[in-house]
């Protein structure tokens, strides 16, 4: 019976937040909304102008970069960004940091796109992290895009994909500190259930 009511219990959690998801409901970019072309993204009806795309291929912080691709957003319908990005990039990724920044730009867009199947998305990520590994906005992105592949399973999963992320002291704090308290504002809303799933497994 016990067993019956948890189970009862997450699906009711998981119901509630499946309008919801880590990629559309952390609006970071807000912490951004001073950066013009951040601002512009949030106008611009989720499609990627030629003049955001400038701004992601520039010299400009990851962290702003990230904001912007955020500040896009998603469509229940899909979006079509991470092609166009691509095809902008025709001559390459270009090298070292750019080469990095690139990735994980086309990795987080990827994930906009059609948050529903984030699987290419994470091995994207994973690449890029594996050239940043100690940059907080690296791991973070990987996180998020991580976490939206857990949420399919394991809401405990989900949580624990950005938590492990935060409890790392070792990282190079490259993001606003008020993005970081917006994603996890939303993000800890999943803590719950890992405490419910530990027991369920327990009775």
């Amino acid at each position: 019976m016990k067993k019956l009511l948890l189970s009862l219990c997450s699906f009711f959690i998981a119901f509630a937040l499946f309008a919801d998801s880590p990629l559309t409901s952390t609006r970071f970019w807000e912490a951004y909304a001073n950066v013009p072309q951040v601002k512009k993204a949030s106008e611009c009806n989720g499609v990627l102008t030629p003049e955001l795309m400038k701004f992601l291929n520039s010299k400009a912080s990851i962290d702003k970069k990230v904001a912007l691709i955020n500040a896009v957003g998603w469509n229940f319908n899909g979006l079509n960004n991470f092609d166009a990005y691509k095809k902008y990039l025709k001559k390459g990724l270009g090298k070292g940091r750019i080469k990095a920044e690139n990735l994980l730009c086309l990795s987080y867009l990827k994930a906009m796109d059609n948050y529903f199947d984030c699987n290419v998305a994470l091995k994207l990520a994973s690449e890029a992290l594996s050239l940043n590994p100690d940059s907080y906005t690296f791991n973070i992105i990987h996180g998020l895009i991580n976490a939206q592949v857990s949420f399919d399973y394991s809401m405990c999963a989900t949580w624990k994909s950005v938590d492990n992320v935060r409890n790392n002291q070792n990282l190079n704090m490259d993001i606003n500190p008020e993005a970081i308290k917006i994603i996890f504002e939303y993000m800890d809303l999943y803590k719950s259930s890992c405490d419910e799933e530990e027991q369920y497994y327990e009775d």
